[in-house]
């Protein structure tokens, strides 16, 4: 096995707590069920969202869900570039894999399919 990285992003509405931990919990769950792997796979899992976002923690959403309580989680704010996507949070899952990385399979829904077209078909 080797470590991978699993980028994924979606997008939100508004800057509500429900909101963002409801898009940061089925983004998590789409990214898991793509590659095969489960929460003790999981080294770790950097969380970032647009500065424009601030309502609560992503990672509650998914100290939430089964299994997760065990894996280290990190939230920060993404760079303030003019332009950037707003209302994004995007998810960088560190996993124990047998897949080689061309076999990982990247999550891109919402408006974030626009940041990586070429991934977000997978």
């Amino acid at each position: 096995m080797s470590l991978r990285g699993i980028r994924g992003a979606t997008t939100v509405s508004a800057n509500e707590e429900e909101a963002i931990l409801k898009a940061t919990r089925e983004l998590l769950d789409e990214m898991v069920e793509r590659n095969g792997v489960h929460p003790a796979e999981i080294a770790s899992v950097f969380v970032t969202m647009s500065p424009d976002l601030n309502a609560t923690f992503p990672a509650r959403g998914i100290r939430t869900m089964p299994g997760w309580k065990e894996v280290p989680l990190m939230c920060a704010t993404e760079v303030d570039v003019p332009g950037a996507l707003q209302k994004c949070i995007r998810l960088l899952v560190l996993a124990n894999s047998d897949r080689d990385a061309s076999g990982i399979r990247h999550v891109y829904l919402g408006d974030a399919r626009q940041l990586r077209p070429d991934l977000a078909d997978q």
